[in-house]
Formats: C-alpha cells, sequence, structure tokens
C-alpha cells in the first residue's frame, strides 16, 4: 500500500504556528505513524493571513454552528473570513484524497469537539467546535477524523487508525472500477467488521448480494456509509472474543489438541486482561500461515495495520 494521505493541525508536525508563536508536536504522530502516511499539514490562522506570535482568539455564542470567532481581547469579529477561507480550502482538500484528518485539541480554528464556547457574559461550555474543524467535517462526513488529545486514549487510537487504513483500502477498491473489486473488498473485510459491528456487516451482506442488481451509485452510497459507521464503532472484548472463536473454527480439521488447547488459553487470558489481543492474534496467523488456510490468509482482521504502530498491546 501506498503512503496514505492524511490532513493535519500544522503545530502537531513541529511546526511554530501557535497563537503564543510555540508547536505541540506530537512524535508519535510525527516519526511513528509518520512513517506510513503523507501528512497534509493545515494552520487555519496562518494560512488566513494571521501573524505568529498574535493576539487569542476564541467562540462566542449560545450556539456551536452558530459561533462567532473573535479575538479574546479587542473582540475584532473574523467570522465571515475564516469561513469563507475554510470554505475555499476545502476545496482544495478535496483534490488530496486525504483518508483521515488529525486536528489539535481545543483549539478555536481547529478543534474537533469540546472547545469552549463563551457566552454573552464571559462563561465558557465546552460545547464549541473549531471553525475549520466544523466545515471540514460538514464537507467530508465520511472521512476518518480525530484529534491529538483523544489519540492518547489507546482504543481511540486504535479505532481511528483502523478507519484510515480501512477508508484507503475502500478507496483502492473504489478506482480499481469493477465490481469485482468491491466484492473482494467486503470478502477481505468480512472478519474486521465483525470485530466491531455484526449488524452492521450483515446489512453490508446484504447489499453485496445485490451487487449487479442496483446501480452502481446506490451500491456506493449505501455500503460507503455503512462501512465507515462500522469501522468508527469501538471494538470490545466480547466481540474480539468472538472473531478469534470463528477464526479457530477454520482449524477444527487441522489442529492438534495441544493446539487447540493453547488457542482456548489464550482467549480466556485475553479475555480475563491479563495478555493483549495481539497474542492471541499473533498464534492465529502462525495457524493460518502453518495450514496454508487461504481465507484467512486474505483477511485484513489478522493484520489490518504496520505493527510498527504497536496497536494491539494495550491490555
Amino acid at each position: 500500500m501506498e503512503k496514505i494521505r492524511v490532513g493535519i493541525s500544522s503545530c502537531l508536525l513541529g511546526e511554530k504556528v501557535r497563537y503564543d508563536g510555540g508547536h505541540k508536536l506530537d512524535r508519535w504522530l510525527r516519526d511513528t505513524l509518520g512513517q506510513f502516511v503523507d501528512y497534509v499539514p493545515v494552520c487555519p490562522e496562518v494560512e488566513l493571513g494571521l501573524p505568529t506570535p498574535r493576539p487569542a482568539l476564541r467562540l462566542i455564542g449560545k450556539k456551536p454552528d452558530e459561533a462567532r470567532l473573535v479575538f479574546s481581547q479587542s473582540g475584532e469579529d473574523i467570522t465571515e473570513r475564516m469561513e469563507a477561507w475554510a470554505r475555499e480550502r476545502v476545496e482544495e482538500l478535496a483534490s488530496e484524497n486525504l483518508c483521515g484528518f488529525i486536528f489539535k485539541s481545543k483549539s478555536p480554528s481547529s478543534g474537533m469537539e469540546r472547545v469552549r464556547l463563551y457566552d454573552d457574559s464571559g462563561m465558557p461550555k465546552k460545547t464549541g467546535v473549531g471553525m475549520f474543524a466544523r466545515i471540514f467535517m460538514e464537507s467530508f462526513p465520511l472521512v476518518p477524523v480525530e484529534e491529538d488529545g483523544r489519540l492518547h486514549d489507546p482504543k481511540l487510537k486504535e479505532t481511528f487508525i483502523e478507519c484510515v487504513f480501512t477508508f484507503k483500502r475502500w478507496r483502492e477498491a473504489l478506482a480499481a472500477g469493477t465490481s469485482g473489486a468491491l466484492v473482494e473488498f467486503h470478502a477481505r473485510h468480512k472478519l474486521l467488521l465483525m470485530s466491531h459491528s455484526p449488524d452492521l456487516l450483515r446489512q453490508m451482506g446484504k447489499l453485496v448480494a445485490q451487487v449487479g442488481v442496483i446501480s452502481r451509485e446506490d451500491f456506493i452510497d449505501g455500503y460507503e456509509t455503512c462501512l465507515m459507521k462500522a469501522v468508527r464503532l469501538k471494538t470490545t472484548v466480547r466481540k474480539q472474543v468472538n472473531v478469534l472463536q470463528h477464526v479457530l473454527g477454520y482449524f477444527k480439521k487441522d489442529l492438534t489438541a495441544e493446539e487447540k488447547v493453547e488457542a482456548l488459553e489464550l482467549f480466556d487470558h485475553y479475555r480475563a486482561g491479563l495478555v493483549p489481543l495481539l497474542v492471541p492474534i499473533t498464534l492465529l496467523n502462525h495457524f493460518t500461515r502453518k495450514y496454508g488456510e487461504p481465507y484467512l490468509n486474505q483477511q485484513v482482521y489478522l493484520h489490518p495495520h504496520p505493527l510498527e504502530l504497536k496497536l494491539r498491546v494495550q491490555l
């Protein structure tokens, strides 16, 4: 897979574009995830033409979607300027084929959620959305988005990365231009989707069964919506164990009694929180290679993202 195009707030890459002249470098994003993605950096405030350093901005108003963007001290309102720039910028980003965007948390221009929104009395509530982030998410509702603060949560990080890599593979299937590529995509992602939402997997299976019956446009619209809704749902230990047991069933004629016991013990250890998911997954990958199971060889679930990202090592 070629490198994935991902948008990102410029300060997270170490660029000194913050209002105070500093940055918010995230080394995991730059040095670890950065091995596998090509970043498209965006700083709304600097790209709008504001200097660095500059007076701080804030959101004011009663409703997040009606918030005004003003300078904290002077009260100068730059809402229309920022909205006009943001809409032009998202049009440019449409050609970048982004498979994700990572926003700077708490920013009045780039915060994805829980940004301080000040009322008439100057009291803040964490109900705002950064002005550029809001317009981006409205323009690209299916593109996976996250912010740096939430990525400190291992489960949220894993979910976001799975979304990004899945969206990339979906884009590649679409680019192939054939119904066969779309059907193959679904077949390869069945177990991954099962770990997120068995219900949505069944809905998507019904759509796949109609390939060639309904129009390509209707299929893509319906399938893509279900796909991104599914992978945005966090997995659970119960759902993961269900998938692990499902995978084990493919070896029922191959495994020795000792191998089966070893696998079931690891499943129990994972269920009890004694080992991370990577441990039983590693054993199942070993069985897949040892016994040459062709269906499992193609399953994205067993290798959804690079091991270097260390996303399945948390208890």
